[in-house]
């Protein structure tokens, strides 16, 4: 089955206070953090076929191939729960060092949803 999902990333870090930068004020430009959700999130996982890698989903993924254009292999069963850590994972790795990822919240549905924090991790 199929969702459509909503992700919101909170981020955390220190203004930029350089008096010369145009991006004085900001904590992190937007276009830069889209830029990083798109690459690592939304170009891999939006409308692809999220399947766990193991001996018996193989057989289905050579079934399954030739019907989807995409189909993502993940090492854990594609939960809203485990897909919201994976992506914590993934922005972590990407953010630049002085801005941290402070939360993330992963609507299912208009009102069911996972959140990830950063202080729990």
């Amino acid at each position: 089955h199929g969702h459509s999902y909503k992700l919101y990333v909170t981020i955390k870090g220190a203004p930029n206070s350089d008096e010369c930068d145009p991006k004085l004020g900001m904590v992190m430009d937007f276009r830069d953090l889209k830029q990083i959700v798109n690459e690592q999130i939304i170009s891999p996982f939006d409308h692809a076929f999220v399947l766990r890698r193991t001996e018996e989903n193989s057989r289905l993924y050579e079934m399954l191939r030739d019907r989807f254009e995409r189909i993502v292999l993940v090492e854990f069963q594609p939960t809203t729960e485990n897909l919201i850590s994976e992506f914590a994972r993934r922005l972590q790795r990407h953010l630049p060092e002085n801005i941290k990822l402070h939360s993330l919240r992963l609507h299912e549905t208009e009102t069911s949803f996972v959140e990830w924090f950063e202080q729990d991790n």
